[in-house]
């Protein structure tokens, strides 16, 4: 009887050694602000209302990567302090719901937190640290500390607690302590999935254009204090996200997926998965593509457009000369290459002149008369990955007469935004450093 009750107790703690360690997968709802589901929804605004907040709001949130200088705020890895899609989690020991902003261009996580000096006013209840039984202050001189760069951590020496100071380019501001905690993710395929001692921000003054809506962001960047990092081999360094152009209304629902079964296994023309580097390159926040080309029907126009932070050789490099971001609705296209490409477009639309946009916005749209427009292909030519965009990719419906192309000329950054990306399962694997795409209905993945 002992030997087979010894035996049992083995069996038992190897079966439970082995659930813990194997990687997990699971499937979490996004919540685009502008559906029903979402707290900011107003059924007040119209369409045009709702799309033109959106363009105001990447333009903001591009406009963080202006100062060229190496250490300043943008090594904080904060592109704006806004988003486009929520996701819901919850923090702390008994857990209390977080609803907050996921971010690809950020990388600490961070909650409003009681006691407040100064918070923004929140529709629900503030994180109270005092009240959790697995928080746990991070110290000045740990690892995690010294994972954020200088300019955006500090030390209250008399305690032994790390700080933390993130700052936005709208002037929005967090800052607070670094902590650890339990935060739970609910899988829309089954219970909540657990991950204790994650480092994150407990906010204690937080300002600016904050939602009232939120509690926070979580980060979702490339940089060691993001929620995917810390994550790591649970969810074997994979994730995807399948974000549908219906997600803005009731019709459809926008998720993102962790772990092994988030990303095809194989990259085939069966399957028509295609999939490009990631390049490495500072800040790590943010996922650098390198976009060769765009295709506008049959006419190839080679991309000029260099890295944002070019290397030494002169010319700066052509590699990482874009950043894929969940949270820009627009894509952004370095401006002397866009002349080019903006005349091609113009050249190939049927049915249609060429006005401007009445908002200002929009470089360049169309309106017709009684014919139906004819919209070319765009084929977005990155390295190794030539990615097909529909007309909903790539143009966007702003009357019922006019269409805009929904990619504008920058002279800053240029950036890979979500509509472009709308209807693709685009999965990060950070162990091959690869993004993959592969065209499916985003509105029943879940």
């Amino acid at each position: 009887m002992t030997t087979l009750t010894l035996l049992f107790t083995f069996f038992f703690l190897l079966m439970t050694l082995s659930s813990s360690t194997n990687p997990r997968n699971f499937t979490v709802e996004l919540i685009h602000r502008d559906s029903p589901h979402s707290p900011l929804y107003n059924p007040q605004t119209t369409l045009t209302d709702r799309l033109n907040a959106a363009f105001l709001r990447s333009i903001s949130r591009s406009r963080r990567f202006n100062n060229h200088q190496p250490q300043t705020d943008l090594q904080s890895g904060l592109i704006g302090a806004g988003g486009e899609f929520f996701m819901s989690i919850t923090i702390g020991t008994p857990p209390m719901n977080v609803l907050a902003i996921a971010d690809t261009g950020s990388d600490l996580t961070w909650v409003q937190c009681k006691p407040c000096q100064q918070c923004y006013k929140e529709n629900g209840a503030i994180f109270d640290k005092t009240q959790s039984s697995t928080y746990k202050s991070v110290p000045c001189e740990s690892h995690h500390c010294n994972a954020l760069s200088t300019n955006e951590r500090g030390c209250d020496e008399s305690k032994n607690v790390c700080k933390y100071r993130y700052s936005y380019g709208d002037k929005s501001f967090t800052k607070g302590d670094v902590a650890t905690e339990t935060i739970s993710i609910d899988s829309a395929s089954g219970s909540p999935v657990s991950f204790p001692g994650t480092v994150f921000g407990c906010g204690y003054d937080n300002r600016g254009t904050f939602d009232e809506t939120g509690s926070g962001i979580i980060g979702l960047g490339g940089g060691q204090l993001s929620l995917i990092s810390q994550l790591g081999s649970s969810i074997s360094n994979k994730f995807s996200y399948c974000l549908s152009h219906k997600s803005s209304t009731m019709n459809g629902t926008s998720v993102i997926n962790l772990g092994t079964n988030s990303i095809p296994s194989g990259l085939n023309e069966a399957s028509h998965v295609i999939s490009t580097p990631l390049v490495e390159k500072e800040p790590q926040t943010y996922y650098y593509l390198t976009l060769e080309a765009i295709s506008v029907g049959k006419t190839k126009i080679p991309y000029t457009g260099t890295s944002y932070y070019p290397n030494n050789d002169e010319g700066g490099s052509m590699k990482g000369n874009i950043i894929i971001d969940s949270g820009t609705t627009l894509t952004l296209l370095e401006s002397g290459f866009y002349d080019n490409f903006g005349a091609a477009v113009e050249e190939a639309v049927t049915g249609a002149k060429r006005v401007s946009d009445p908002q200002g916005l929009l470089s360049h749209c169309f309106k017709s008369g009684s014919a139906e427009i004819g919209l070319p292909k765009i084929t977005m030519h990155f390295t190794g990955a030539d990615v097909k965009l529909s007309p909903l990719n790539a143009f966007v419906k702003v009357s019922e007469d006019m269409v805009c192309m929904s990619m504008i000329p920058t002279t800053e950054v240029a950036i890979y935004g979500n509509f472009a990306q709308m209807d693709f399962l685009v999965g990060y694997d950070l162990e091959t450093r690869t993004v993959s795409f592969q065209r499916m209905d985003c509105s029943n993945t879940i």
